[in-house]
């Protein structure tokens, strides 16, 4: 179990990242090769993956370098997943190669102490060799993570979407409340399912960045080090839907999207692109709000949509293929 204990400048200082950080998604995926757990989610991804390693002659360097470094353990380094990594693959990278060496030295010496790390390792100290690291992850991420990044950000504004509502209609109680199963939020901390650690992280006033992660799967992960600046990355819900990144253009549906599946439908289609109640969906399309559950589940049946519980209301939203249509229809308008 993880304490999160927050004091008052804390709960004004909670954020939500503002966009997947490749290299928690670099983590988090390794992480996947390692267990059975929730192999079924992601079986198309892994067979894929594997084949393009060995296509790629990757594997060898994926076996011997990168699963010995991110190990599903109680521990990795903190320093291969940086908080820059939110502004992309290559500032990620950079902060990487920009890590003091003593840091380096001392985490790598922690993995060996609890897991064990591969002798070469010690080499990463130094910034030259740390480079060769820094490349086999671009690589890595060429395979594993790139061609997956519009699902990823799909999964990832759904899940900003879920928790933007939580905050609207609970505050930051909503927001902490809604974050998923293995997190409970009991004032004034946020207790985390993170077997087999014990241990208290107490904030000071830095507040707490959450990162939805896409290759997280049910248990959560936080940086180890507790004076790095706050982070719990955690799985997106798997029913997450999906927001088109021009989904604010879609606020009246196209007379294509109208056409195809009328204008009531197409209205319902387009409110659930931000997210979108059954009461806000019978607003924006002029219906009652039984008329709009009707036209939800239709939607949600054809597999465009899908529909979260939060509370008393239902939250839908796109999924990948509705996001996938409006995109379409937008864009030949």
């Amino acid at each position: 179990m993880l304490r999160i204990h927050f004091g008052d400048a804390d709960l004004a200082a909670v954020r939500v990242a503002a966009a997947p950080n490749p290299l928690w998604e670099i983590a988090t995926s390794l992480h996947r090769f390692q267990t059975r757990d929730g192999r079924w989610a992601y079986a198309g991804w892994l067979r894929t993956v594997r084949l393009r390693l060995r296509e790629k002659g990757l594997d060898r360097a994926f076996r011997t370098m990168l699963l010995p470094l991110f190990p599903r353990a109680a521990y990795f380094p903190d320093f291969l997943t940086p908080g820059r990594g939110v502004d992309g693959l290559a500032a990620g990278l950079e902060a990487i190669l920009a890590t003091c060496p003593r840091r380096v030295t001392d985490e790598l010496a922690r993995l060996d102490r609890t897991v064990g790390a591969p002798a070469w390792a010690a080499r990463l100290a130094s910034p030259e060799d740390r480079a060769e690291l820094v490349r086999v992850l671009r690589a890595y991420h060429d395979v594993g993570i790139a061609p997956y990044e519009e699902t990823i950000r799909s999964r990832f504004d759904a899940e900003r979407t879920a928790l933007g509502r939580g905050f609207l209609d609970g505050g930051v109680d909503g927001l902490l409340g809604g974050a998923g199963p293995s997190i409970r939020w009991r004032p004034p901390s946020l207790d985390v399912d993170v077997p087999p650690v014990d241990r208290d992280l107490r904030l000071n006033g830095r507040g707490l960045t959450l990162v939805p992660t896409y290759f997280c799967w049910r248990t959560p992960t936080s940086l180890a080090d507790p004076g790095l600046p706050p982070v719990l990355c955690y799985p997106v819900r798997r029913d997450a839907a999906a927001l088109p990144p021009d989904h604010r253009l879609a606020a009246e549906p196209s007379v294509p999207l109208a056409t195809l599946l009328g204008r009531t439908r197409a209205a319902a289609l387009c409110a659930a692109a931000g997210g979108a109640t059954t009461g806000e969906i019978a607003r924006a399309a002029g219906v009652s709000a039984a008329s709009a559950s009707r036209h939800a589940t239709a939607l949600r049946d054809a597999g465009l949509i899908t529909s979260n519980r939060h509370a008393a209301t239902v939250l839908h939203t796109l999924t990948p293929t509705g996001a996938s249509v409006l995109r379409a229809a937008t864009s030949h308008p």
